[in-house]
């Protein structure tokens, strides 16, 4: 990393130390895909939270001097993202997901996943229930997917369920960051062996599907993210086939599963070939995202091997 104390004496702006913070990324190598995709948006985040600006800050502030102090504090941040390979959100503990700020730490996956996206359309076309009053967040983490649902379908109750206490612990936080505690309520479980039954219209989950060829060659930023929500076996399947096979139970006739499954895409299809997945394409990238109705997953349910 080029020499930082040059740096506090010649950056003199905020414009000049998102420059200088996303050359040194991306002279180093940095993975991005936690929140962000580029150099540039990374050094963006860091150097805005440390000056105490909005992410959305208006481009005419960027010329904006510095003191000193706080490029030492600026350049402190960019260091620490560099040398410790921290995704972003680890280093400001926020994270943004459907346009809503979540509280995390590294007992939880950084929110990223594609699902944000049909959150935002309530699920068209694949959701008939209306109005959606029911919601289960299944391995949820930090509680990001349940509770943006909880955003999107406002006479929905919704349950966020995980069975590691730390992220249940932040998912809490995250219901009272957003006001929701009348609604949204965390449970422990293992998938669904300790929930109270209970028909849901609709159950999300994006949870662990990484496989062991992909979870070995994972950048370093990746292993400040807890295992327990990356790691699923030898062709990541563990969760998902517990998902499948169970799911029928939980959902309300006309309910809808839809599950995050990644790069598993063909082991899965590979696994379950009768059963008819629907994958979701999105316009703002993303894949490996499946849907299916309760009808489904019972006319194949002979098919689950567990």
């Amino acid at each position: 990393m080029h020499d930082a104390t040059t740096a506090a004496a010649e950056l003199r702006t905020i414009r000049d130390l998102i420059r200088w913070g996303a050359s040194r990324f991306n002279e180093v190598g940095l993975h991005f895909g936690h929140g962000t995709d580029n150099a540039f948006s990374e050094a963006s985040w860091l150097v805005l939270h440390a000056l105490s600006l909005p992410l959305d800050l208006d481009g005419d502030w960027l010329d904006s001097r510095v003191t000193s102090d706080e490029r030492r504090v600026v350049l402190d941040l960019l260091r620490q993202r560099i040398e410790q390979r921290k995704p972003a959100a680890y280093l400001t503990g926020e994270a943004w997901f459907c346009d809503l700020p979540f509280t995390v730490n590294e007992s939880v996956l950084v929110p990223r996943s594609p699902i944000a996206e049909l959150i935002r359309s309530g699920f068209s076309p694949w959701l008939p229930v209306e109005p959606v009053t029911s919601v289960l967040d299944l391995c949820c983490g930090s509680g990001c997917i349940g509770i943006a649902c909880a955003h999107a379908f406002p006479e929905a109750e919704v349950v966020l369920s995980d069975i590691s206490d730390a992220a249940l612990s932040l998912a809490q936080e995250n219901i009272a960051r957003h006001g929701l505690e009348e609604r949204v309520r965390a449970v422990r479980s293992d998938v669904f062996d300790d929930l109270p039954r209970q028909r849901f219209d609709l159950i999300v989950s994006n949870p662990p599907y990484v496989d062991a060829e992909d979870m070995a060659s994972l950048p370093p930023e990746y292993h400040h993210e807890p295992s327990l929500g990356l790691a699923a076996g030898e062709d990541g399947l563990d969760i998902v086939r517990r998902i499948l096979a169970d799911a029928p139970r939980y959902l309300a006739d006309d309910g809808l599963l839809v599950v995050e499954v990644g790069n598993s895409q063909p082991a899965l299809e590979a696994a379950f070939p009768r059963i008819p997945f629907t994958w979701v394409e999105f316009e703002s990238g993303g894949h490996g995202v499946f849907v299916l109705t309760r009808d489904d997953l019972i006319d194949n349910n002979k098919g689950l091997k567990l």
